[in-house]
């Protein structure tokens, strides 16, 4: 039989003898794997409306590509910008649902709602608008995290 034909694993890990003479058993780290049955699913769950702007957001970002002239820039920060907020749509549903931790995307994404108006709208300097950014990053960063914690019983991250 091919190891192809061998049936996988799913209950606990086994302990693993060491290799060197040591005598000290090895335990393998058990692996948080989230199955895809617990992921949360949309409130407009039928109608798959994050893939539709995922779809739109690639044909945007193809004509900006391919196009020339004023149009261009455009098409290809509309198509940029639809498939972040996609993509930052999704990751805030599985970070709350506590299927996957977004911790640092999410503090990444508050970071830049704070720092992009205060870079158009006042005079801040670089550095100062770099410290904000830090200073929110990391707080939105701790508190994220203590919240998956909470909702995944102390779960620090799921694959």
């Amino acid at each position: 039989m091919g190891r192809r034909s061998r049936k996988r694993r799913t209950g606990p890990v086994a302990p693993v003898p060491a290799r060197s003479g040591a005598g000290t058993p090895h335990v393998v780290p058990r692996t948080h794997r989230a199955p895809m049955a617990e992921a949360p699913k949309a409130p407009w769950s039928p109608f798959p409306l994050v893939e539709l702007c995922v779809l739109i957001a690639l044909v945007l970002i193809v004509l900006g590509v391919v196009t020339g002239g004023e149009r261009r820039g455009a098409f290809l920060a509309c198509g940029i910008a639809l498939a972040s907020l996609a993509g930052l749509e999704l990751a805030i549903r599985e970070h709350v649902a506590g299927f996957r931790s977004h911790s640092a995307l999410l503090a990444g994404a508050a970071a830049v709602a704070v720092v992009l108006p205060l870079f158009f709208l006042t005079g801040l300097p670089q550095v100062a608008l770099l410290a904000v950014g830090v200073a929110v990053y990391t707080l939105a960063f701790a508190a994220l995290r203590r919240g998956f914690l909470g909702r995944t019983g102390g779960i620090g991250f799921r694959v």
